[in-house]
């Protein structure tokens, strides 16, 4: 057998892998009365099995599509994953029954494995995290880095070795503290292992394959034994293979390994495992890792076959491209000193027929042209249609564009189980205990749509609506508490909040109020009992569900045997890491002829159109990210690949993609963040064609008519026009200003009753502070003005807010000292025979059969028995000027409701009118200010004419706005300040500013 000639065989891109290789192995393996059934098929990966699965269905003619070659069904062979590098699967179980007769230890739950080596490197003197979550992120890179020694077959040994040491001595000191952190951690868990009697799944996949590797050189199976797809240059993995190409009736089939690259090329990919001495490294400095073939001469460097051994597999499948397809594909990844040939290349060397780019403005155009041509595709029978991308969020998209059309897509790549409804639920309980039941997740968590999902769902949400439009403005406080506390309050505004509330409070107690040490075993157990009796059985019912009940199982029992300490406050980062990391793939369902594709899950699939998709540089191929622990000079001293060596698989995943008989390369213009460059790969195939390569316009010129509308017209100023009977509304002191600058505002306000809403959880804003400050004044009045306790009620509002503690540390000082010039200055106008009289009171009177009313902050009587209006302010005062104009009337208004006895047991004639700032002056905080100032140019006004003159400007507006037909025009005056809190409702900026030429 020695001497005999291996069995290796390749399929060229254009031929379809997973049909040509049935086609080829129905009549090399078929026996009659057995088909296939004593062949054993090794494949990459369970996609893969089900890709050959469905290739030898249409081979057989199962299908129904081919009357002549229907057979009435054919044994399959039995199909054994071996597993490619970069699939998250656990080989070694599937391979057990072939490698009987040795007997392994149990390889290490993957997640007690992070756990553990979180808790090692809490300990370790070089960490400089101490959270949970950060501690488990380094656990994350540090068992990658483990896994990649174990699958090159590097143990602990080789980091000690003198070569690496002198290498790593040379290296920067974050280097050299991280590399001898790694060998230290390694070492610690080799022997954590051995005591548990374990070893780590990639080691146990390595003795796996290396003795069924040995047995079947030993004792040759009666059984023939194919190998078909896999490209793992894994050591253990090259040695299987070559023992199965070794076989009597053995073979290893390599998807798409060039046969016809020259071999000085060839040669120029660099030393791949080929080195002249047994102690030569794997990898030079010169190699081309980033080429497509590159892979694959080092999986054949190491089963120790040249590429002139390798046979060509001659047989087609159905859905072939043209032969010069594999020669251009050939041709388009030479190296770069090879590419000069492109220039004396004939046209059919270079010609890529079938293969057409699109390129489109942004992304969103990008998945609605693809939408298109596959709405097109789909329409020819049979025709079936892959899309292929990396980018999750353009598969998404694409996903959404065509359910328009009532066309089921699923993402075969899976979504992150932390973007699934169920996963949200888990997370959102677990923000509620980080935050304290803050706002925002507590009622994203209620309306969340499996949340009392069923019968009473519409009754639950108008409570959750409720709620929302309750806690608006500045938390209520941390805790379930202080949302009781909000929701007693206003309880007469809404009757039975206060019972529902309670009802959620006892769900959500066990997160938020009930104390517990730090751990994440009982965290996950709390987390699971609060969904569950949310949720129901509907958190677990559907396939996300399902892998979230193994999710929580699994880190379950890993966390009772781990000593890692958890608080609740980093529950919610630490399960945000761990669930993104799981991939929930959709069940079947979707359109038969259509599957969009990761890189990984697109290997050997096969597709009458295959879109190409995302293709810009950073996500095909994606940019290449450097172990954060192992510097690449000493990887490369190890024999690991390095971050290039990704980017030949991903060039090696175009090229076979670029098999199919028509393909679409689609690229956006720019991302969400600015313009971007498109693949490398896509500028080769620019540079190579020229000329000739086809554009793809159609698509794209279809998705811009998709939801293209007609021009319409600048939308004009608003200038609304109600009804005599709509107009007759009262007038609030505060509300006048508003009606002379702004009356759509006013129109906005008072007539339609619109009221803006705060954020949830927002910071205090300026009206907040203000209602907070009234509040303080009010109740230091009540309690009789005394001198020396205003302070103190402010320490105490101060303390009952739930405001950032930088809010409340930088507005503290301001508001001590601006209330301390309160009481001073009070006390100063006592001495003067002025004392306060009316405080927090609202009044009202009728003006030409209008009603004004308003609330005054403030009104003393002065010694000679008149009065003065104070109007406190958190902000700077209007100005003299708009005062005098007319558009700060607020003070003269409070006025005419005092002097015409709105004020219950209030009279007298208002003489003096000041605003009580709290803002910094000069070097103090805290002034007061007189628009109206006798012998003084401030308003033109004398002190006797502001109520006349206050008078006058109200009963112009009511003529013209209340009782009148004028229009309530946005924003006639621009350039006066105002609030903002309508803009959007009159659109200001579709009109403002274009008035003249629409005029």
């Amino acid at each position: 057998m020695a001497d005999s000639k291996p069995s290796v065989y390749s399929i060229a891109a254009h031929r379809g892998f997973a049909d040509a290789l049935v086609a080829g192995l129905i009549p090399r393996y078929h026996e009659e009365g057995f088909g296939l059934a004593r062949l054993t098929l090794l494949l990459p990966s369970s996609r893969a099995v089900r890709i050959v699965t469905e290739a030898f269905i249409r081979a057989s003619g199962a299908d129904g599509r081919d009357e002549q070659s229907r057979s009435g069904g054919l044994l399959l062979p039995r199909m054994a994953v071996v597993g490619d590098l970069d699939l998250d699967e656990t080989l070694g179980p599937l391979l057990d029954p072939l490698g009987q007769g040795t007997e392994l230890p149990p390889a290490a739950d993957p997640v007690l494995r992070v756990l553990a080596l979180a808790d090692m490197l809490r300990s370790d003197p070089e960490t400089r995290t101490t959270s949970a979550p950060g501690l488990l992120r380094q656990a994350r890179a540090l068992a990658r880095a483990m896994d990649r020694l174990a699958v090159e077959d590097v143990a602990l040994e080789a980091l000690l070795d003198p070569a690496v040491v002198g290498l790593v001595g040379d290296l920067a000191e974050h280097w050299q503290r991280g590399t001898a952190q790694f060998a230290r951690l390694l070492a610690r868990w080799r022997a954590h292992c051995e005591a548990r009697g374990e070893i780590d799944a990639p080691v146990r996949r390595n003795l796996l394959l290396s003795h069924v590797a040995q047995h079947w050189r030993e004792n040759p199976p009666a059984y023939p034994v194919v190998a078909a797809g896999v490209t793992s240059a894994a050591p253990a993995v090259a040695r299987l293979l070559r023992s199965i190409a070794d076989l009597p009736r053995g073979a290893v089939i390599l998807p798409d390994l060039d046969l016809a690259l020259p071999d000085a090329v060839w040669d120029a990919l660099g030393v791949a495992g080929n080195g002249d001495t047994p102690d030569a490294p794997v990898f030079g400095r010169g190699d081309v890792a980033t080429h497509p073939q590159y892979h694959l001469k080092l999986l054949l460097a190491r089963m120790g076959i040249s590429r002139g051994e390798v046979q060509a597999w001659h047989r087609s499948g159905p859905a072939a491209a043209p032969p010069e397809r594999s020669r251009a594909i050939s041709n388009l990844f030479l190296p770069p000193e090879a590419s000069t040939l492109w220039a004396s290349l004939p046209p059919e060397a270079r010609r890529l027929s079938g293969v057409r780019l699109m390129e489109t403005a942004h992304p969103e155009e990008e998945a609605q042209a693809i939408a298109v041509l596959v709405r097109e595709a789909l329409m020819v029978p049979e025709k079936r249609v892959a899309v292929i991308t990396p980018d999750r969020d353009l598969a998404q998209r694409l996903v959404a564009h065509l359910e328009r059309w009532g066309i089921a897509a699923d993402d075969t790549a899976g979504r992150p189980l932390s973007q699934t409804p169920a996963g949200r639920v888990l997370l959102q309980l677990a923000e509620i205990a980080a935050t304290s039941a803050a706002p925002v997740p507590l009622l994203a968590l209620l309306g969340h749509p499996l949340v009392r999902r069923g019968e009473g769902r519409a009754s639950w949400l108008e409570r959750v609506r409720e709620l929302d439009l309750l806690l608006r403005g500045p938390r209520p406080g941390p805790g379930l508490e202080a949302v009781r506390r909000a929701v007693a309050a206003k309880e007469k505004d809404h009757p039975g909040l206060a019972a529902w509330w309670d009802e959620v409070a006892t769900e959500l107690a066990p997160l938020v109020d009930d104390a517990a040490p730090p751990s994440l075993a009982i965290g996950l157990d709390r987390l699971a009992d609060v969904a569950e009796r949310l949720c129901g059985p509907a958190i677990w019912a559907e396939a996300d569900g399902r892998a979230l009940a193994a999710f929580v199982e699994q880190w379950r029992d890993a966390a009772q045997a781990s000593a890692l300490p958890v608080e609740p406050a980093d529950l919610h980062a630490l399960l945000s890491d761990a669930l993104a990391e799981i991939a929930v793939r959709p069940p079947y369902g979707g359109h038969p002829r259509l599957a969009i594709y990761g890189l990984l899950e697109a290997r050997m699939s096969r597709a009458d159109l295959v879109i190409c998709a995302g293709m810009t540089e950073g996500t095909w191929p994606a940019a290449p990210a450097p172990d954060p622990l192992l510097a690449p000079p000493v990887l490369r001293a190890l024999g690991i690949p390095g971050a290039d060596f990704r980017i030949g698989l991903a060039a090696h995943d175009l090229a076979a993609a670029l098999g199919a008989p028509e393909v679409v390369l689609s690229h956006a213009a720019r991302d969400a963040a600015g313009p971007v460059i498109p693949s490398r790969f896509l500028l080769r195939i620019r540079a190579m064609l020229g000329r000739e390569l086809e554009r793809e316009t159609g698509a794209v010129r279809i998705a811009r008519l998709v939801d293209a509308a007609p021009p319409v017209a600048p939308y004009p100023q608003p200038a609304p026009m109600p009804s005599a009977e709509q107009r007759r509304v009262s007038i609030s002191s505060t509300a006048l200003d508003r009606l002379r600058g702004d009356p759509y505002q006013f129109y906005a306000q008072a007539i339609l009753g619109l009221r803006t809403l705060d954020l949830l959880d927002a910071a205090p804003t300026a009206a907040w502070r203000g209602t907070a400050v009234h509040e303080v004044l009010k109740q230091w009045h009540d309690a009789g003005s005394q001198r020396g306790a205003l302070l103190p009620l402010a320490e105490q509002k101060l303390a009952a807010m739930s405001a950032h503690p930088f809010m409340r540390g930088l507005w503290r000082p301001r508001l001590l000292a601006a209330l301390q010039w309160v009481e001073d200055y009070d006390a100063e106008l006592a001495l003067q025979g002025r004392l306060p009289v009316l405080w927090e009171k609202t009044g009202a009177v009728l003006i030409k059969g209008v009603r004004l009313h308003g609330r005054a902050d403030r009104i003393d009587r002065l010694a000679d028995g008149t009065l003065a209006v104070v109007d406190y302010k958190t902000g700077k005062p209007p100005s003299g000027r708009m005062v005098q104009e007319g558009f700060a009337l607020q003070l003269g208004l409070v006025g005419l409701i005092a002097e015409r006895g709105g004020f219950e047991g209030l009279g007298g004639t208002a003489h003096r009118f000041e605003y009580w700032s709290l803002q910094k002056k000069a070097d103090s905080f805290g002034y007061c200010e007189e628009p109206v100032l006798e012998g003084k140019k401030k308003t033109g006004l004398s002190r006797e004419d502001f109520v006349p003159e206050t008078l006058r400007y109200l009963t112009e507006a009511i003529d013209k706005w209340i009782l009148g037909d004028e229009p309530f025009t946005a924003r006639p005056n621009p350039d006066l300040p105002g609030y903002t809190d309508y803009d959007q409702l009159m659109r200001l900026e579709e009109w403002q500013g274009r008035e003249a030429s629409t005029a």
